[in-house]
């Protein structure tokens, strides 16, 4: 949990705001990422999804009498990773703290968090919306223990509780309330999911609750004061996340337009409905009595340790993306697009190795190939047409044996069956005429058949020249080569 403070951010120096009816949007997030240990965060049960309920409790997480709580060394090295993913300080002493409320699926009537001394301090969040870079700044990362779970839907009139899930280990990322629209917090947020999966901390599945955001939405006339903040809890999707903040943010306006105040509360979403409902009135930190937990000792990190994990971390994304940058002249834009996973990053590598073309990889696999992933629902490691391939075919265009619109002949050909590039160029007739003399021959009898156009296009109509080509094109059946086309025309027409 965390109390918002006004604080400029320089990321954001120079932006405007969007403003929806004259209100300014604040928007915070706090981000639950379940820990890829497998075992729990206190004990040695079981992490694994599915199970039968409270078959993966054991006397620990259930709080019988007389147990105690054992640090899981594999939580902290990953809250380490990130910390280090984010350029955060990693605190060499941090300080478990209980955090006090009932509810059913909470064992111990507490649950053991971080509040005072997190492990990970500070940090940032780099994202492009659209092509403009922003920065979300963190406060903190701390790791807690998962509550249980409580089931409804299955008991008429009654509520089960499944207690597989108490005592998971989670880093709970908080940020400062940076962000000014749905898009942005979305942006962030697929941000985030990236960086942990990347660097194997979570598995990042949203519908199982791997990946669980809460946001924290307020509105506000600019330069006024933060407006009292409503936090919608669980969203377990992208687009309900959108939908969620957007409905947020009208009911809220409407409610202040009507002369209502709005009350701090946690709600829910309904994706069916497409609304939020209030579920609870929200508490503040002193509501929850903290005070350290007398079980478990501070947590003192040695700072070799730390230099232990930086050196055996993966290449992150931001850092890979600079290198495509360098390496292959991509612009920032391109080069994050590129790296919004490992598998992507890989196929473009493997792709630009087979082709030599860099920049006309990257450009085929954000256009083409994602177009066609998309419509299909397919990730880029199933892809039907493989890195060698689409690295094959864009030698193909780069040598200028096929023209692009060509390529994408074959590409749709590669997709629906397994073929051979030069094979299918072949069987399909798609070589891109590059016999000068016969080309030649064709420009020379578009011009004599169409002088109307040239003369337009001496008298300085530019659109003639298309008419012109156009016309070769058809000549030529559509394989004559755009760029021996445009050169011969300039000449013979001065």
């Amino acid at each position: 949990m965390s109390a918002f403070v006004e604080t400029s951010n320089p990321a954001r120096a120079g932006l405007k705001s969007p403003l929806v009816q004259g209100y300014e949007v604040v928007i915070g997030f706090e981000t639950h990422a379940q820990l890829s240990t497998q075992s729990k965060i206190f004990s040695r049960a079981p992490t694994a999804f599915g199970a039968e309920p409270n078959t993966q409790a054991c006397a620990v997480d259930l709080a019988l009498p007389g147990t105690l709580p054992v640090m899981n060394q594999g939580a902290v090295q990953r809250a380490i990773q990130f910390g280090l993913a984010i350029g955060a300080h990693i605190a060499p002493r941090s300080v478990f703290a209980r955090k006090n409320y009932f509810y059913p699926d909470l064992p111990k009537g507490y649950q053991i968090s971080q509040f005072e001394i997190p492990v990970v301090q500070g940090g940032e969040i780099e994202f492009f919306l659209g092509e403009q870079k922003m920065s979300v700044r963190l406060v903190r990362a701390h790791l807690e223990e998962d509550a249980g779970k409580s089931l409804h839907e299955d008991f008429v009139g009654q509520t089960g509780i499944d207690l597989n899930r108490a005592g998971t280990p989670l880093l709970e990322i908080v940020t400062e309330p940076d962000m000014r629209s749905s898009a942005e917090a979305v942006a962030y947020a697929k941000e985030l999911h990236k960086i942990v999966t990347w660097i194997g901390i979570c598995d990042g599945n949203m519908q199982e609750g791997s990946f669980r955001c809460d946001a924290n939405v307020s509105v506000r006339r600019p330069g006024a004061p933060f407006g009292t903040r409503r936090e919608i809890k669980n969203l377990n999707s992208f687009k309900f996340m959108q939908q969620a903040i957007d409905y947020e943010i009208r009911w809220q306006i409407e409610e202040i337009e009507d002369g209502r105040a709005i009350e701090q509360a946690t709600v829910l979403f309904n994706p069916d409905t497409g609304e939020t409902r209030s579920m609870r009135t929200k508490e503040d930190a002193a509501d929850y009595r903290y005070f350290p937990d007398p079980d478990l000792p501070p947590l003192v990190i040695a700072d070799d340790w730390v230099q232990r994990v930086r050196s055996e971390m993966t290449e992150l994304p931001r850092v890979m993306a600079a290198r495509f940058s360098a390496d292959h002249g991509l612009s920032d834009y391109d080069a994050t697009a590129l790296t919004q996973s490992r598998a992507t990053a890989a196929y473009f590598e493997a792709t630009a190795k087979a082709c030599g073309q860099p920049k006309l990889a990257g450009n085929w696999i954000m256009g083409e190939l994602s177009r066609r992933l998309n419509a299909d629902g397919t990730p880029i490691e199933n892809a039907p047409v493989g890195a060698a391939q689409l690295g094959a075919l864009i030698a193909r265009i780069a040598d200028g044996t096929i023209s692009n619109n060509a390529a994408k002949q074959v590409f749709d050909a590669l997709w629906s069956e397994p073929g051979e590039v030069d094979a299918l160029i072949e069987a399909k007739g798609l070589k891109q005429m590059n016999d000068s003399g016969a080309l030649e021959q064709i420009v020379d009898t578009v011009l004599a058949a169409n002088p109307k156009n040239v003369e337009e296009f001496k008298a300085g109509n530019a659109k003639a020249l298309n008419a012109l080509v156009g016309q070769i094109m058809k000549g030529s059946q559509g394989k004559a080569n755009p760029a021996q086309v445009n050169a011969l025309l300039m000449k013979k027409l001065g």
